[in-house]
């Protein structure tokens, strides 16, 4: 306190002001509390500015894992689905551990980057790689006015640099780490990398909904279009799914999906790349989805795909990187191209289906309630080699409990010729003997002439049926026929020599009596009637007389790759051979007498577009081999013809109307199990198989389970839809060429069963080799 004289009264009235400084030490000491808590959070922020500059510093040098250098970042590589193309270059399938493709910046709508920016970062083309005032917005939305919704003020750089360099697990400080690390590899990147650069880096590895990355595949899948034709709505549904992949996925969330396709939209127009009046007309339209999936067991050719997947893995091990690495089929992004027709791979799968749902449906109301199979043993085998059994046999269960666990009913799908798939609740013995009642089928076409397989249909169903058909062996029945007849005219025989008609004990060989399906007997036939009308007892005898042995050895020369056992029963088909094979040797007729090498790849790239391995020019037709002669092969062809125009193939004509050179031979194995039907001209073979997967499910009559009512109706709905396609009539308007004049002669005699003795020249049936499989085709 100032001190003043007692009688001193001036500092009432007129008393000093106290200063600022005064006042504020008072202030302080009034509040303490204040004052250290100030000094206190200013510490504890001068520590954290510290703190995040240490750690900031520990993620740039590498404390949380080596952050990639320039040098990295300039050759940036990732995992590349290989793509499968057909003949014309339409994309057919891929092969991946992640569904992607890359595309160049020139050939992306701009469209979709329009989109992309305005929705994901509207100053992406004015920040260098982190957008401080948008830093700023996501703090003052979400701590300041709680709002959630405001984003996460990453930019594209930053979360390309998230795609390219997943997120890691530090613990707490996990999100901190990792947002650090993207801002530090953003940075990087906007230094090595224009701005159309990122964008096209970024659209190349972002995901999209359904384990798709990249917006090639993206626009595939959804829209079936390439990203260059993408429109401003279908960039914005894409754009839209980048929020959450699942739930704005157009095919599983559409409204969903469609709310925020709408909101994209109005973040093109808010930053002026889209007219407002534009915008509202299309957030009035649907979402128009053109859905083109390309997994394993859907899209064209899925049996092909497999097969050819696993012949890659073959050819692959041969070939080696520059730096000496194999190639991966899943990783390094090849170029597959293939000679399949996808038009007529269409055609070829939809005759299948359209035949198939016929034919099973006879084939139900055939049994009329009897179980499919005929003993207990198929049912038994079925069982076995179910996937259910076998995991409880690796369980160690015994057969009581497994036998009481395949009675109970659990929800599972099944294949539907209706829906395709069904969610039903049914035993597993149940589902088994399901599976086993359903008749199955196989298709190929192939062009003679230079070896190309243009369409393959392994079976009715890939993911429920994956057994491909096209390479399963079965019983050929009469499609072997004609190997036999080609061999006997190589032994001299001539065509039109006499064979009786006659049932015969071959008693060296168990007492086997080969019969005509018919049961019918009498007269004599020139070959080309035996062939015509499809006559066992005339073809065994020919098989007999030309030799069994000579005869399988001419099979596998004409491209029958399983063991043909050298017995007079093959004489009818007893046989077991592949649809590929069967379509070989027609080729070999169709070929005028040359047997052609099967191609089903043209070449192999690199993503960079070397060429690998080209097996469409290695394949020389001049360098295959002649294994019989034209005139040889041009009498099959006559025969094959006749039996078109007159014999078990006649449906062709009376039933269906085709006036095309059509060559062809219906088969049937023994008890009706298998059913064939192989047809050609000069520019295609196509071959059907159809029957169960077990030979004890079968049609019991032979009226229904025979090759002419099973398999040729796939091959005329087949040539039906490409006499209809005008781009198919150099295959539909093929001629057969003229045969010589000795082929002419050779053939001029009548193929109708004639009562005249045999020509007493003839040689001896040749009974000397032992037989044990006797069996009664048609």
């Amino acid at each position: 306190m100032p001190a003043f004289p007692e009688n001193d009264l001036s500092h009432i009235l007129f008393p000093v002001k106290e200063g600022w400084r005064s006042r504020w030490k008072r202030f302080w000491k009034r509040h303490r509390w204040l004052k250290r808590s100030l000094v206190a959070g200013g510490l504890l922020g001068f520590l954290g500015i510290l703190a995040m500059a240490g750690l900031l510093l520990s993620v740039y040098w590498g404390a949380f894992g080596k952050l990639p250098t320039q040098k990295d970042l300039g050759s940036i590589s990732h995992f590349l689905a290989s793509e499968v193309y057909t003949s014309d270059s339409i994309l057919l399938g891929r092969y991946y551990f992640e569904n992607r493709s890359d595309v160049r910046f020139e050939e992306i709508s701009p469209n979709m980057v329009n989109a992309l920016v305005a929705t994901e970062d509207a100053r992406f083309f004015e920040h260098w790689g982190v957008d401080l005032r948008a830093w700023g917005r996501v703090f003052f939305k979400s701590v300041v006015r709680g709002d959630r919704s405001s984003g996460g003020g990453s930019t594209l750089s930053q979360q390309l640099a998230k795609n390219l360099y997943p997120r890691e697990d530090f613990g707490a400080a996990s999100l901190l780490i990792n947002k650090l690390r993207e801002v530090l590899i953003a940075l990087r990147l906007e230094q090595l990398y224009s701005k159309n650069q990122l964008l096209e880096l970024y659209l190349n590895t972002v995901p999209f909904s359904e384990n798709t990355y990249g917006v090639k595949v993206a626009a595939h899948r959804f829209f079936n279009t390439t990203p260059a034709q993408l429109t401003p709505e279908q960039s914005a549904v894409l754009v839209a799914m980048l929020k959450a992949t699942t739930s704005f996925n157009p095919m599983t969330q559409p409204e969903r999906a469609l709310q925020r396709r709408n909101w994209v939209i109005q973040q093109m127009v808010k930053n002026n790349y889209l007219d407002a009046a534009i915008a509202d007309s299309l957030q009035q339209e649907p979402i128009c989805l053109e859905y083109t999936p390309l997994h394993i067991h859907e899209g064209l050719a899925p049996h092909f795909r497999e097969f050819l997947r696993l012949e890659m893995k073959q050819i692959l091990k041969d070939l080696r990187k520059p730096n000496g690495m194999p190639y991966n089929l899943y990783t390094d992004g090849l170029k597959i191209y293939t000679s399949i027709d996808p038009q007529m791979q269409r055609y070829a799968e939809e005759a299948m289906h359209e035949h198939m749902d016929e034919l099973q449906q006879a084939f139900t109301k055939h049994l009329k309630g009897q179980d499919p199979w005929e003993t207990p043993q198929a049912l038994d085998l079925a069982i076995y080699h179910s996937a259910r059994y076998r995991s409880y046999m690796e369980r160690g269960l015994c057969e009581e409990e497994i036998d009481s666990l395949f009675a109970i009913p659990v929800d599972m799908q099944v294949f539907s010729r209706d829906k395709l798939k069904e969610n039903r609740k049914m035993s597993p013995m149940d589902s088994i003997k399901y599976y086993l009642g359903l008749l199955n089928a196989g298709f190929l076409a192939v062009e003679p002439e230079t070896g190309a397989i243009r369409a393959w249909v392994g079976g009715i169903d890939h993911q429920y049926f994956q057994y491909d058909h096209v390479r399963s062996k079965r019983q050929v029945g009469s499609t072997f026929k004609p190997i036999v007849y080609a061999k006997a005219i190589q032994a001299g025989i001539p065509p039109c020599s006499y064979t009786a008609n006659v049932l015969r004990t071959y008693s060296r060989y168990e007492n086997w009596q080969p019969k005509n399906s018919d049961e019918k007997y009498g007269g004599f036939y020139s070959m080309e009637g035996g062939l015509i009308y499809s006559i066992n007892t005339v073809t065994v005898n020919l098989a007999m007389r030309a030799g069994p042995k000579a005869v399988a050895e001419l099979a596998r020369q004409m491209g029958i790759s399983s063991e043909v056992p050298a017995v007079p029963a093959i004489a009818l088909g007893a046989v077991d051979a592949s649809l590929l094979d069967m379509a070989k040797v027609y080729s070999v007729f169709a070929n005028r007498g040359v047997r052609p090498e099967f191609y089903f790849i043209r070449r192999v790239e690199t993503r960079e577009g070397e060429v690998l391995v080209d097996f469409e020019k290695e394949n020389d037709p001049s360098e295959w081999e002649q294994v019989i002669t034209m005139d040889q092969a041009d009498m099959l062809t006559q025969m094959l013809r006749a039996a078109v125009d007159r014999g078990t193939g006649r449906r062709l004509r009376y039933r269906y109307g085709f006036k095309n050179d059509i060559a062809g031979k219906t088969g049937t194995s023994q008890n009706q199990s298998d059913g064939w039907f192989i047809g050609y001209n000069p520019e295609l073979v196509a071959g059907v198989w159809v029957g169960a997967e077990s030979p004890g499910v079968r049609f019991r009559s032979l009226e229904l389970g025979q090759g002419a009512n099973m398999a040729l109706p796939i091959y005329a709905l087949f040539l039906k839809k490409l006499n209809a396609d005008p781009d198919y009539r150099h295959i539909t308007q093929a001629r057969f060429p003229q045969p010589t004049p000795e082929v002419v002669q050779a053939l001029n005699c009548p193929n109708r069963p004639v009562k005249i003795i045999p020509d007493s020249s003839i040689p001896p049936v040749d009974t000397s080799i032992p037989e044990s499989n006797p069996v009664s085709n048609q």
